[in-house]
């Protein structure tokens, strides 16, 4: 086993506790940083050291970043998946955990970006992720940005699985293509980054092999399947939706206006080079056959063990230079 240890913010989330498994699947200790308060059994029954902390509190970081040798971040306090959770933590928090980071000299940051991050200062949570590269760069702390698209396994899943009950629930124009992504495959990605040849300072667009729209979701759905997926309106309105009265938070609202225009598009050519870039249709088989519409195991991680001269150097941020 790896004996540095990485430390993950967000590790009790959706996302954050996949790239927790992807992590320890490579042998890395891992300490996640979790509120007072949450539940972290499940993470210490697999074997993952605990930090009591919190975002907004720097005192806590810097003990949590203390001696890690990495740090990877998934955490998103705009979604208000969790009590507690607002924009700050996107702002004020990122830039806490950013300035301990750099205090500590971490050999590695892995942020959890967004794709287009830096043409949207219109959608506040896209453009704080851009706050939080231009902080990390700031610090001159080494760091990797994975920008991803939008995730298909969780914005399709409200009300239920989809293709139960034979429709994906959109927000938006069904047919205008954009970049989709598998929660389970950035989680494999954000585990490679942390000893990835990646060169400090890089952004990486996160995809598949095209843009595809909802509706194409829907008809390779039902071609895998062997029914007919539709597309139906979300629960909460949006672009093309049914006046149902219910009101889109304006932060939502400027991303699906966003989406609209077409530009939502990943550039996956260095996604390629370090990882691999899943086409839609193997990813779109995998998010079929996952139980309630979640997808099944990744074979990103899979993938990057196979390829492993992909993801073996570790860079040192002495002689890395800066790749946007």
């Amino acid at each position: 086993m790896d004996s540095s240890q990485v430390l993950v913010v967000g590790g009790t989330g959706y996302l954050g506790s996949q790239v927790i498994a992807a992590l320890l699947d490579r042998g890395k200790q891992v300490r996640a940083l979790v509120r007072p308060g949450s539940d972290a059994g499940r993470l210490e029954a697999a074997g993952v050291a605990i930090a009591r902390g919190d975002m907004m509190d720097p005192g806590s970081l810097e003990r949590a970043v203390g001696d890690v040798d990495a740090v990877v971040t998934t955490a998103a306090g705009y979604t208000g998946h969790s009590r507690g959770d607002t924009s700050e933590i996107d702002v004020v928090g990122n830039r806490n955990l950013i300035d301990s980071a750099a205090q500590a000299g971490v050999r590695r940051f892995v942020l959890t970006s967004i794709l287009t991050c830096d043409q949207t200062p219109q959608v506040p949570h896209f453009w704080h992720k851009k706050l939080a590269e231009d902080r990390l760069e700031d610090k001159h702390v080494a760091f990797v940005a994975l920008r991803p698209g939008a995730f298909l396994d969780q914005l399709t899943r409200f009300g239920g699985d989809p293709f139960s009950r034979g429709s994906l629930s959109w927000l938006g124009s069904p047919r205008v293509p954009l970049t989709f992504i598998l929660t389970s495959d950035l989680a494999a990605y954000l585990a490679a980054a942390v000893d990835a040849d990646i060169a400090a300072g890089e952004r990486i667009d996160i995809g598949w092999d095209r843009p595809v729209s909802i509706q194409d979701v829907a008809d390779i759905s039902g071609s895998l399947l062997g029914r007919p997926i539709t597309v139906a309106p979300g629960p909460t309105g949006g672009p093309g939706a049914p006046d149902d009265g219910v009101s889109v938070p304006p932060d939502m609202a400027a991303m699906l206006e966003w989406f609209e225009t077409g530009r939502y598009v990943a550039n996956t050519t260095r996604q390629g080079e370090v990882f691999n870039i899943p086409t839609a249709e193997d990813a779109i088989e995998r998010f079929t056959s996952g139980p309630a519409g979640t997808a099944r195991s990744t074979p990103a991680s899979t993938w990057l063990r196979e390829t492993g001269t992909r993801e073996s150097s570790r860079l040192s941020s002495a002689n890395s230079s800066t790749r946007r």
